[in-house]
């Protein structure tokens, strides 16, 4: 029998490692941008055509490469961060595998040009496919100037399930920008087709998180710093106050390295219980300096995921730290007790003062009602000389004659009592012919008003409600991107919204049915809900996947939504069963979740039959 295992080709295994390294056009950024980091560069330009679709192309004054490492570095598991298996633990770079530029020359095509300082002339490699096409020595700067083009030109399932432009660009900004927070010292750009979207300069890093994120940001973030033997907590959290209920900017570095802890999030959570409402994110910046050697990176290509060695530890600290800084923000003054040149004060003696309290005087048997003023009309006795010559304009029929246009659109509804009652502000229960039922009131507000948005929307557009105080919003480089994303959609749903430049934004007006909600928090929250549900890919937040413009009706729709707590009338709750039994679906909200239940009368005599 012949042999049947064999070694893959390089091209071969390059492509499936680019798999997982490059997914998508960020991460070819976030690749590139890291290598410039550990190069040493002072300045990094970053130029995108269509998304990353056409063109990526980064450009660093780093150390440079020489012609012969230029070549080599496209080799898989080729890297100068380590060279043997405890550098692992002693990581102090943000790149280590040797698999980007592997995996990136395997599904694009490569230009690379790079020279080092003490070389007079530089290196052209153009690779393809993972094939050397052309090296050749050019004239050029210090430092490297890749030219990713044609993205996935060789995996066309790759290719053709990228999203749109919006998305893409949103996502190459959230990876650039995770990187620009780290390092404040360096100087970062970003254009995309001829249009500069960033350019932070070299500041401090309560700077940098304001350039990026808006002058608010600034205003909002307290300070946090604590120096253990285990590790190092430094950055920013922010005021109670600045909470949102999405998009909260929460970020966690360790050693330069974004990312993702839902264990320590909770330590943050933690620290501010009972100073924030449940369900709102407040923002955070938090950089940990610790050992490389108690925590492993090792775990994901993407390198975002990390193992501490003392979480636990960690966790508790974390808890102090974040507590400390808040609470110094919300210190209570100190009470003074000097005396010196008080005013003189007497002090009440009731012995020394013989101070008598205030008598009132009044006539005992006065009586309003034993006499009438002059002045007053008496009513008159015969009220049918009033409406003498008016004839009604049709005769009144009597009750039992008076039509009614309240007719069953469901079976359940169709013996459903007159009479309902709100258990804890939340639920709405009444009787129907099949048993009880109980409709969360919030949920069947949202389920309503998702559809009347959705009508208004493809009818032309709702009415608008001018503010008297127009208000502004900034908002980052990525938000910017899916405000203008969806800025139409906004308009026909009664926005008036007028750009301004720069991420900003003016808030002229709002939809008519949405008075005494603050526009700016209502806004950050529908870009929240869109930028979840479209970069994510609405499958991983949501039970059911929903296109932009149903995400924007049901930000709206959450917002405008009777709240839970809101204690309803008879008449309020009648309402809201009638127009809940009018939607194209009763039983779940747009994004899944469940709206109301029927507890069978069998069931329910069940439980009693089951106590005898």
């Amino acid at each position: 029998m012949s042999d049947i295992i064999h070694l893959l080709p390089d091209s071969v295994a390059n492509q499936i490692a680019a798999g997982e390294v490059i997914q998508r056009p960020a991460s070819v950024i976030k690749e590139l941008v890291e290598n410039a980091v550990d190069a040493g560069a002072h300045t990094i330009n970053v130029i995108v055509v269509d998304a990353g679709r056409t063109s990526i192309q980064v450009i660093d004054d780093g150390c440079g490469m020489s012609s012969t490492d230029a070549r080599l570095a496209f080799e898989r598991h080729a890297t100068s961060k380590i060279r043997q298996a405890d550098d692992l633990f002693a990581l102090h770079t943000m790149g280590f595998r040797g698999e980007a530029l592997a995996s990136i020359a395997a599904v694009a095509q490569v230009e690379l040009q790079t020279r080092m300082a003490n070389d007079e002339i530089g290196t052209l490699l153009s690779i393809a496919g993972s094939k050397i096409i052309d090296q050749q020595p050019v004239a050029c700067p210090v430092g490297c100037n890749f030219r990713v083009e044609n993205l996935f030109f060789n995996v066309p399932a790759r290719r053709k399930f990228l999203k749109s432009n919006a998305t893409e660009l949103n996502n190459i900004l959230m990876a650039y920008e995770r990187i620009a927070l780290v390092y404040p010292e360096i100087h970062f750009t970003f254009h995309h087709n001829g249009a500069e979207l960033l350019n932070l300069k070299p500041g401090s890093l309560r700077q940098r998180i304001t350039d990026v994120f808006g002058k608010q940001y600034g205003q909002d973030l307290l300070p946090v710093e604590a120096d253990t033997v285990m590790c190092r907590v430094t950055g920013f959290v922010s005021k109670p106050e600045a909470a949102r209920k999405k998009g909260g900017n929460d970020y966690f570095f360790v050693n330069g390295r974004y990312m993702k802890h839902p264990y320590f999030h909770k330590a943050v959570m933690t620290a501010y219980e009972r100073l924030i409402p449940e369900g709102m994110q407040p923002p955070y910046f938090l950089y940990f300096e610790i050992n490389p050697s108690d925590i492993d990176v090792n775990i994901h290509p993407t390198k975002t995921e990390i193992k501490f060695e003392n979480e636990q530890a960690i966790w508790q600290l974390l808890v102090a730290v974040v507590r400390d800084a808040i609470g110094k923000f919300c210190g209570v003054p100190s009470i003074d007790f000097d005396t010196v040149d008080k005013p003189d004060i007497p002090v009440f003696d009731p012995l020394r003062d013989n101070i008598q309290a205030p008598k009132v005087k009044y006539n005992p048997s006065y009586n309003p009602f034993d006499h009438t003023p002059a002045t007053s009309h008496r009513a008159p006795t015969s009220w049918e000389s009033l409406y003498e010559g008016l004839v009604p304009e049709t005769p009144a029929k009597p009750d039992s004659q008076v039509e009614t246009s309240e007719t069953p659109l469901f079976g359940v509804l169709s013996d459903k009592s007159p009479v309902h009652y709100q258990y804890k502000g939340q639920y709405i229960m009444t009787a129907v012919k099949s048993g009880l039922m109980v409709i969360d009131q919030h949920r069947a507000d949202v389920r309503i008003l998702f559809e009347r948005y959705t009508s208004a929307s493809a009818e032309g557009g709702a009415s608008s409600q001018r503010l008297l105080f127009p208000e502004t919003i900034q908002l980052s480089p990525s938000n910017t991107i899916i405000m203008e994303q969806i800025l139409s959609e906004l308009y026909s749903l009664g926005f008036d919204l007028s750009p301004l430049g720069g991420g900003t934004f003016a808030v002229n007006g709002i939809p008519a049915s949405l008075e005494g909600i603050e526009p700016i928090t209502l806004i950050q929250q529908i870009i929240a809900d869109v930028a979840e549900h479209d970069v994510m890919g609405g499958a991983a937040t949501q039970a059911v996947d929903l296109s932009v413009s149903q995400s924007l009706h049901l930000s709206l729709a959450r917002a405008a939504a009777i709240p839970y707590g809101q204690v309803l009338s008879n008449e309020e709750m009648e309402n809201i069963v009638n127009s809940l039994f009018t939607c194209s679906n009763v039983n779940y909200t747009p994004d899944g979740k469940p709206i109301l239940v029927i507890l069978p009368q069998a069931e329910i005599e069940g439980l009693f039959d089951a106590k005898r």
